[in-house]
């Protein structure tokens, strides 16, 4: 048996999110095209002799290592007799749209696959923890739908700088639904198209919805000034990921115009999150 494996949880970001109706046991269907960014949280799983988290890094503050985490009931839910001392580096804000705990739950599940030498779990197996765990279990440009169950893989998408920020709030995934005026949206086209550049993506972006931002914006004016600040700083598109607080921004890939955003945002800001990066693949890990 492997002694340690290393895992990363990269940040996950919705570049659309259309909320296309809400099922009879109220769980919402939704259409979203998910990208994965080199930023993320790391994750270290040990050979020991029971089942144990540590929490450490800069967003560490109020994460539980005990048994709330999703990291120790993914490893339950994965084998309930296995036992390793995990860890977690956290980098990404909590609650915060970008699948961070997902995220690291999946992660967590990549590493126990190579550390107990067992096959990774399938992603209806995971949906129990959380509807963007088995989006997350692959990290790769994926077309997810109904409750996040149905996934379709999809091309790398081109090469792009990504600006994440976050305000440093918290928003309540279920208040960001109940505040919805309407649940029976249009979805994506069925087809998607090819997009050969960053500008050609941002541009058909700007033709799709994330349906969670009005009222998110809504709830919470610090997203509204989040966007304003991402837009002044002249990007491709801004956009809130997922049910907030985390807004995004495209820019050309290698751009210096990314680091003088970030830079004008920090500077600005200096109690926001900010980061820059990349577009993130496991491609290899994918199956199909």
């Amino acid at each position: 048996m492997t002694a340690k494996v290393t895992a990363f949880a990269p940040a996950k970001i919705n570049l659309t999110l259309h909320v296309t109706g809400q099922r009879t046991d109220c769980y919402h269907l939704l259409d979203s095209l998910v990208a994965f960014a080199d930023i993320g949280d790391e994750i270290e799983a040990r050979a020991a002799p029971q089942l144990s988290l540590t929490v450490s890094g800069p967003m560490s503050e109020g994460v539980p290592s005990d048994s709330r985490n999703l990291m120790l009931k993914a490893a339950k839910l994965f084998d309930p007799s296995g036992t390793a001392a995990l860890s977690l580096t956290k980098h990404l804000p909590a609650a915060s749209g970008i699948g961070g705990g997902s995220s690291d739950a999946a992660a967590t599940l990549r590493a126990l696959a190579e550390l107990w030498d067992l096959p990774l779990s399938q992603t209806e197996d995971v949906l129990p923890l959380g509807a963007d765990l088995p989006v997350c279990l692959y990290p790769a440009p994926q077309r997810m739908s109904g409750i996040g169950e149905k996934l379709e893989r999809l091309p790398a998408l081109p090469p792009c700088d990504i600006l994440l920020v976050n305000p440093g709030i918290e928003v309540a995934t279920s208040s960001i639904f109940k505040a919805l005026t309407s649940r029976d949206n249009a979805p994506m086209p069925d087809v998607l198209p090819n997009w050969h550049s960053a500008k050609d993506l941002a541009n058909w972006l700007h033709t799709q919805r994330n349906d969670l931002e009005p009222p998110a914006c809504g709830l919470a004016p610090e997203i509204s000034e989040v966007l304003t600040a991402l837009e002044a700083t002249n990007p491709l598109i801004a956009r809130m990921s997922g049910s907030g607080a985390t807004c995004f921004a495209l820019f050309p890939a290698n751009s210096a115009k990314t680091d003088t955003a970030l830079d004008a945002i920090q500077q600005a800001h200096p109690n926001w999150w900010v980061k820059s990066g990349a577009f993130f693949s496991l491609v290899e890990n994918i199956p199909g």
